[in-house]
């Protein structure tokens, strides 16, 4: 888990919270960190997801999906974090970031993921559209 500054504000708290939930794979408690109306920019569909329940199937898939998945490195501001992560696709090593915004809420209203190298994004698109596919998850 990252070691961010125990005396954090409120989005650096939130941004722990969503952390520490993907890494154990608990989905739901990475989605109590997200506004309702979050909007998702994938790292390979030019268009964005709309929502916490479109955002939740996304994320049951990532979990499915990434293997030996960590954060590594976390860098922050009042109204947005970037989390550094690494993890396996197959055979594949991926590095990645998250790179989430607060709403006035203090929610996370954006999430972007940029994922490298192209290989792996490859692996990537292919696993989770199967699996996204069958859930009928598609952008808005």
């Amino acid at each position: 888990m990252l070691d961010l500054d125990p005396v954090a504000g409120r989005s650096e708290q939130i941004a722990r919270r969503f952390a520490a939930a993907l890494e154990a794979g608990d989905v739901d408690a990475a989605l109590a960190a997200t506004s309702p109306d979050v909007v998702f920019h994938s790292p390979v569909v030019h268009r964005p997801y709309e929502g916490r329940d479109i955002l939740g199937a996304i994320l049951r898939a990532v979990v499915q999906t990434f293997e030996d998945f960590r954060y590594t490195a976390a860098y922050g501001a009042d109204d947005g974090h970037v989390l550094a992560f690494a993890a396996r696709v197959g055979d594949r090593a991926l590095q990645g970031v998250d790179i989430l915004h607060f709403g006035a809420d203090g929610l996370i209203d954006s999430l972007a993921v940029m994922v490298r190298p192209y290989s792996a994004a490859t692996a990537l698109k292919e696993r989770m559209a199967d699996l996204l596919l069958q859930d009928d998850v598609r952008p808005h």
